[in-house]
Formats: C-alpha cells, sequence, structure tokens
C-alpha cells in the first residue's frame, strides 16, 4: 500500500522528455488475461458513521457473492462510513493494517474473493482521506486515495479531507486495472492516466447524489445521466472495460442514486443496477473482448502521450510566463 508520490503531477519540460522505459513500454505491450471471471457491483446503503454495522454488511455480501460465482466485488465511495460524515472523520478513521479490528476481517473475507472497499483513510501524520483499497489473498493490493474533493455546490468534501496526489495502476491476478473515486472520474485526465498507466479495467467508486431532472434515461436524474454517458464514453474511447459503483439510500436529507453499471470495451453496457435500490449485480467479464475492441479501434497503438506532454509543458509554460508578467 505504497503512499502515491507528489511527483506525479510535476510536468518535465519539453527537453527533458524522455522515453518510456523498458519497463512501461512492455507494460503496454502485455496481454490480458485469458480467462473469464465474474465482477460483481455491490450498490449498498451505507449507515452513516457505523462502521461495524457498514462491516457486517460487507462480510455479508462478500458471503452471497462468493455463492454467484464472483471473483472481484466492488463497493461505492466510502462503503465503510456513508457519505456526509463532516466532524465524524476522524472518529471512523482506519489506519490499515492486519491487526485493526475493522480491516481484519475485510482481509481474511478477500482471502478467495477480491473485495474494493472504500473507506476513511488515516496516515501516520493524522491526515484523513477518502480511500478505495483493492484487497485480495488477504492483503492489500493498492490504495487509491481520492485527488479531486469537491468544493461547490451541496459539496464540502475539501473542509474535512486530505486531497490524494496521483493515479496509479496497479497489476492484479485479473488483469491490470486502475481506481477512481466518484469526482476523479468527472475529470477526463483520470482515466487517460490509468490507460496510458497500463489499466484495461477501470474501477470507478461513488457517492454520488441525486440532483437535476429531465433526462431521457427513464427514472435518471440529470448527473445520473451525464455520468452513465462518460462511463460508456471512456469505454468506448480507451477500449477497456469500465465499472461504475454507486451507492443508493438518503443521509442529512440528500438521496443517493444508484444506478451502478459495467461497460464493455465496445461501449456496451453489460449489467446495470436499479436506480435508489441496494442490488448485487453479477457479470462476466470476458478479457478476450479487450483483443477485439483493440483490433478494431486501435486508439491505445496511435496514441502519442510524448506528443501530449509536449503540449501540456508547452501550455502550462506559457501560462506561468502569463502570470508573471
Amino acid at each position: 500500500m505504497p503512499p502515491q508520490s507528489s511527483s506525479a503531477w510535476r510536468c518535465s519540460l519539453p527537453s527533458a522528455v524522455a522515453r518510456p522505459s523498458r519497463t512501461r513500454r512492455h507494460r503496454l505491450r502485455r496481454s490480458p488475461l485469458d480467462s473469464k471471471f465474474t465482477v460483481g457491483l455491490a450498490q449498498t446503503f451505507p449507515r452513516l458513521g457505523d462502521v461495524e454495522a457498514n462491516l457486517q454488511r460487507h462480510l455479508e455480501l462478500a458471503q452471497e457473492a462468493r455463492g454467484l460465482g464472483v471473483n472481484l466485488l466492488i463497493f461505492p465511495e466510502l462503503s465503510l462510513t456513508g457519505y456526509t460524515l463532516r466532524e465524524l472523520v476522524p472518529h471512523v478513521a482506519i489506519r490499515p493494517s492486519p491487526e485493526h479490528p475493522m480491516w481484519k476481517p475485510l482481509l481474511e473475507a478477500s482471502a478467495s474473493l477480491a473485495i474494493v472497499v472504500g473507506f476513511v483513510e488515516e496516515d501516520a501524520r493524522h491526515r484523513f482521506f477518502a480511500s478505495s483499497a483493492f484487497l485480495d489473498g488477504g492483503r492489500v493490493v493498492h490504495v487509491h486515495r481520492k485527488v479531486y474533493l469537491p468544493t461547490y455546490g451541496l459539496f464540502e468534501e475539501g473542509r474535512y479531507l486530505c486531497a490524494g496526489d496521483g493515479f496509479r495502476a496497479f497489476d492484479t491476478r485479473f488483469g491490470r486495472c486502475g481506481m477512481a473515486i466518484c469526482e476523479d472520474a468527472w475529470h477526463i485526465s483520470t482515466p487517460y492516466l490509468l490507460w496510458m498507466d497500463g489499466a484495461d479495467y477501470l474501477i470507478f467508486c461513488s457517492s454520488s447524489p441525486a440532483y437535476g431532472v429531465g433526462t431521457d434515461q427513464e427514472g435518471a436524474t440529470a448527473n445520473a445521466a451525464i455520468v452513465s454517458q462518460f462511463t460508456k464514453t471512456y469505454a468506448t474511447l480507451l477500449t477497456s472495460y469500465a465499472f461504475h459503483v454507486n451507492r443508493v439510500g438518503v443521509e442529512e436529507g440528500i438521496s443517493f442514486w444508484g444506478g451502478s453499471l459495467a461497460v464493455s470495451p465496445r461501449g456496451q453496457v453489460i449489467a446495470h443496477a436499479p436506480y435508489f435500490e441496494e442490488a448485487l449485480i453479477p457479470l462476466e467479464v470476458d478479457p478476450g473482448l479487450l483483443r477485439a475492441a483493440r483490433q478494431r479501434l486501435p486508439l491505445l497503438r496511435d496514441e502519442k502521450p510524448l506528443a501530449v506532454l509536449h503540449e501540456l509543458s508547452r501550455i502550462l509554460s506559457e501560462e506561468r510566463r502569463h502570470d508573471e508578467r
């Protein structure tokens, strides 16, 4: 569970641009796994501040998911704590260690079933993050700390939480994955960076409140329709699988809309959970579709990350010179 380095956001000048390392080039060429596996979308209703009750619900659903043949079970953002925590943040925070009484049962549950869980993470210097952890084989494979903390409209995450500082893809037994938390996914650079870091499976964990009306999708709020649209767009243009898992329920007068979905590398919705109801949705994932999608649409092959880096460096350099005038 290495902390993410602040160097993730440093942008080199064009003269310092280096070719990808041999390891990175190898990773971008890596073939996906051949065997199919089953993902479970766990659309839950966390109880605000009640970590013990939420943990029990996680363990119940893990057991149910095993019975359905699920190999990877994905929970929403802050699934162990609820969302509108405010002053409760320090009281529900966890330093994820094998000895922690709330963490240990999750690690044990992950011995036979990979689990993505959302929680408030406390670091060694007592900073608090909205984090999601990928657990498998009784160990922590990866932790992502939410980078973009919304501070507009009804959101006030920046008052209570510390922002993460980067995005990293990571290897799992299913293939290379990348995680993002709610607002992270609204920034188009997030899935792009994870894709360029080798992620074939994009996991978006959300606590997305319902707002806005008037969409073409039955039962969907305006922001639900936008999330569905960009999830399909990311999967299509990045020729990758995309899983978006959102919570349901009501907290402090705020409703969460659910509507979790999974999209294939061809941009087809292969699973969709109901709106405003708890659900556990299993779906089969065929890694072979990655190959087929990239043969049909070779955008990964033709992508030019050095050109992107060069142009971003130029833009930032020009903005800096403009600000110094």
